[in-house]
């Protein structure tokens, strides 16, 4: 899904629908996950503990991981100049070695800021099979037109 190129404002409508992502999770992404974002928490990479100690079926994805995944799932589909200006998600359920997470998402809201700045307001579910594991919106920043980059915004342009 990842692209070299970065989709412009007139290209998004509310309502449409980002491409799905699908990712099979194994031991080692789940473990690396957490030893990249530095949490040393056990259950994030000792299936012992996780199902002895936790109760649950095995080791999961921790949460900067999973923000991590959204964020890629978001830029993949945006290009490289989509900025990502808010993130907020509600994890309902872990992500264990074995499952295969979909993110599916769509297009809430298509807008320009004050200072000319284009954001598109997105709505993503996380899935693993028929049940939404994570739920996500969040703000991105998109170039209004070939020649933009919100990148390049700072101080007062930079609104999120």
């Amino acid at each position: 899904m990842a692209t070299t190129e970065s989709i412009t404002l007139e290209q998004i409508k509310p309502g449409q629908d980002l491409p799905d992502l699908s990712m099979d999770i194994d031991v080692t992404n789940v473990v690396l996950g957490a030893l990249a974002s530095r949490d040393w928490r056990p259950m994030h990479h000792d299936k012992d503990f996780a199902v002895d100690r936790n109760g649950t079926r095995h080791i999961f994805v921790n949460t900067p991981h999973n923000a991590a995944y959204f964020e890629k799932y978001i830029t993949d589909w945006t290009g490289p100049k989509g900025r990502l200006g808010r993130i907020k998600f509600r994890m309902k359920d872990s992500v264990f070695p074995g499952d295969t997470m979909v993110f599916r998402g769509s297009v809430e809201e298509v807008r320009t800021d004050e200072q000319g700045c284009g954001w598109a307001d997105v709505k993503i579910d996380l899935l693993v099979g028929d049940a939404v594991t994570t739920s996500c919106t969040a703000s991105v920043a998109i170039p209004t037109s070939s020649d933009d980059n919100p990148w390049k915004r700072t101080g007062n342009d930079w609104q999120p």
